[in-house]
This record gives C-alpha cells, structure tokens and sequence, in this order.
C-alpha cells in the first residue's frame, strides 16, 4: 500500500519488512535498540491548551504516561512541547525516553530546540544536559514501544514530485486505502539530503490570542534546515472521534538544528529513509474539553 502510494509522491520510493537497525548505534544514539513489541500510540492534551492563549499548568510526565498506557518501562518517542515550568520558556520538545521500570531509572534522551536568545537562531540541546525529568507540557504525539529489535518497515523516499510532505504522503495513503478504518503508525525517518522547512516556538508565549492559522504563523519562527535531520514521527491515518493531531514530527541533528518538520525544502535532492511501525492501540489522554483547528499544521 505505501509503496504503490509513495510512488505518486515522490520519484523513487521503496518500502520492504527489514529487521530494526540498532538504533543506539549512529545516527540515532537513543537509548533504545528498537520500535518493537507491544507499539502503541497516544495523543496528550493538545494544540488547545497552548492557543489562543496558554495554560501553562497542562504539565505531563512520560513515566506516568507510560502506566497511563498499559506500559510501564515503555520507550517512547515523537512530538511534544517542554514544560515551561521546568524550562522557564516555551520550546520544541523531541522526546526520545527509556521510562522508568521498578528495576531501572528512566534514560532521558530527548533533545530541546528553543530561540537563542543570543542570536534569535536555532538552539539544540540534549535534555539530560540541563534537566533530570521526563516533563513535557502542553501537548504531545508520541509512540511506545518495549524498544525491542524486531521487523519493522523501512522506507526509503528520494526525489519529491507531489505537494505532499514525506509524513502526509503516508497517512494520507492509509486514509485512502484504509477509509473509516484508522491506521496509526510511529517511528523513526532521516532527511538524508536535502534541506527543510522547520518551525520552533518562541520562548515568550503570545500575549494576544492566536485566533487563526495565521496568526500562528506569524508567531511562530522559521528555518530552513540542512540534513542530516533525524525526526520522530506520529501518524493517524483519520481520527476516528477522538480530536487528534493526525499527525506531528520533531527532529534533532548533531549539527545543532532541530525543531517541528513542515516539508523539504529541495525536492529535487531530497532522501528520507525511515523505520515506522503500524500502532496496535490508541490512547487519548487529557483530551481539551473545547476545542478547534488552528495551528495543527
């Protein structure tokens, strides 16, 4: 399905069932060998929670999340905002966590980008360098797994020619195939080559209400960012009544950017290679009670 699917997108694309590469080893370095064994996703809080205005005391723990989802010890990663409580700023949070088991301490191996306030750039750092917790606030999209080694599904996209970004492209081929019936999927991609469009918040919460995507926009800060670009992805091929981002991806890099994926930027060049895995459950947790579109982009 995602091999037919991905051929209208982009000019060479294949996709094949391989054994997971042990992602503590390069690029990755995450505190996991894997995706595999019990794959589960959630959505926490939500964009409603962070616009039009803040509520700053939405903070969440990825150890508690993992109980939440009948896996305790999970590995876990995606997409998700820090906690300003912990941080003092508003940032893009990339989790990338080992919970915490009764017989181990969790391994936080998330990655902050924030606004240098020195020169208004990117900022990347990894989490453990400044921070002991597994806190994030707001909202998040993450995937959960045993982080065993096992088969997974690698995909390998080169050469843009659809509008579509690498993430779209995949869930909107499961809606078309799969119709009414939800397929959510998680993991890991690299941009191999090429560039991308990359967003971060800033560390100042919008004083004014974000009523519109527009208004978003502008309040949000752009880059365009060079690869190699590692990214955390979760994906829903439609929502099935539970007010969920349908999709959301966060990506570091050992060069110093990172931030929220929008699209490539250099079609022409470009080269994803991911490990995803389709989800067997779903959780929605803290859903905002009210709720709108504004800003899920």
């Amino acid at each position: 399905v995602l091999q037919k699917g991905l051929k209208e997108n982009f000019a060479d694309a294949q996709v094949s069932v391989v054994d997971c590469p042990d992602l503590t080893k390069e690029p990755f370095k995450f505190p996991a060998k894997g995706i595999c064994g019990n794959p589960r996703i959630a959505d926490v809080g939500g964009v409603p929670y962070l616009i039009p205005v803040v509520k700053k005391e939405k903070v969440y723990d990825l150890n508690t999340v993992a109980k939440d989802i009948e896996l305790p010890g999970a590995f876990i990663l995606g997409a998700g905002a820090v906690s300003s409580k912990i941080l003092g700023v508003n940032a893009e949070l990339i989790p990338i966590v080992q919970t915490k088991s009764e017989k181990k301490p969790a391994v936080n191996g998330s990655y902050i980008a924030q606004i240098n306030p020195a020169d208004k750039g990117c900022l990347l750092e990894k989490y453990s360098s400044k921070y002991t917790d597994c806190e994030f606030g707001l909202l998040a999209n993450l995937y959960a797994s045993e982080g065993q080694p096992g088969k997974v599904i690698e995909v390998k996209a080169n050469g843009r020619t659809g509008e579509l970004n690498f993430v779209s492209c995949l869930r909107q081929i499961l809606e078309k195939h799969y119709g009414e019936k939800p397929v959510g999927m998680g993991g890991t991609f690299i941009i191999q080559k090429g560039k991308a469009k990359i967003h971060i918040m800033p560390p100042e919460f919008s004083a004014c209400p974000l009523n519109t995507d527009e208004d978003v926009n502008n309040w949000l800060k752009f880059f365009e960012m060079k690869a190699p670009l590692i990214c955390q992805t979760v994906l829903v091929s439609r929502d099935p009544g539970f007010d969920l981002r349908v999709e959301h991806t966060h990506c570091f890099s050992h060069h110093g950017e990172g931030g929220h994926y929008h699209q490539d930027t250099s079609p022409d060049s470009v080269q994803y290679l991911g490990y995803l895995l389709p989800a067997e459950l779903l959780f929605r947790i803290d859903r905002p009670p009210e709720t709108h579109l504004v800003g899920r982009d």
